[in-house]
């Protein structure tokens, strides 16, 4: 009786540990499932640093940014004498990003933008409080 006891014990000690004595079929699709969702979150560029967007009609907006681990955007802006500091701001699946400036003006302008061939974001930019206020903007930076 005491052999069976010692194994039983044995058994539950490694299965708590996390280690298995047979495969298990149910083990490895949570691993497998938790692995994509961890590579999805990664953002695929690094956005941090002070850089420069041209806009279409006419500002050249200079941005201070830091981006977190989960592509998160945080800093602040300016153009002539306009500042502004990022409400929201992310890298979003690897080539996209986004984020929206509070100018001092009382303008909110979102940023939009892709990553492309040649590693330059470029992009679309309009003014929340009016959305007809819009123009293009990019970089001159690779990321």
């Amino acid at each position: 009786m005491r052999p069976r006891i010692a194994t039983a014990g044995l058994a539950l000690a490694l299965a708590v540990s996390g280690l298995a004595l047979a495969p298990s079929a149910v083990a490895a699709p949570a691993a497998s499932s938790a692995a994509p969702s961890a590579i999805t979150l990664a953002p695929g560029f690094y956005a941090g640093g002070t850089w420069q967007l041209h806009q279409s009609n006419g500002p050249v907006v200079t941005v201070n940014l830091t981006q977190d681990s989960s592509g998160r955007l945080y800093g602040s802006g300016y153009y002539g004498g306009t500042s502004g500091t990022i409400e929201y701001g992310a890298v979003v699946d690897g080539t996209s990003i986004t984020f929206v400036l509070s100018w001092s003006n009382g303008a909110r302008g979102r940023y939009t933008g892709n990553l492309g061939a040649d590693r330059r974001l470029s992009g679309i930019t309009f003014d929340l409080n009016r959305p007809s206020n819009q123009a293009s903007w990019s970089t001159t930076r690779t990321f």
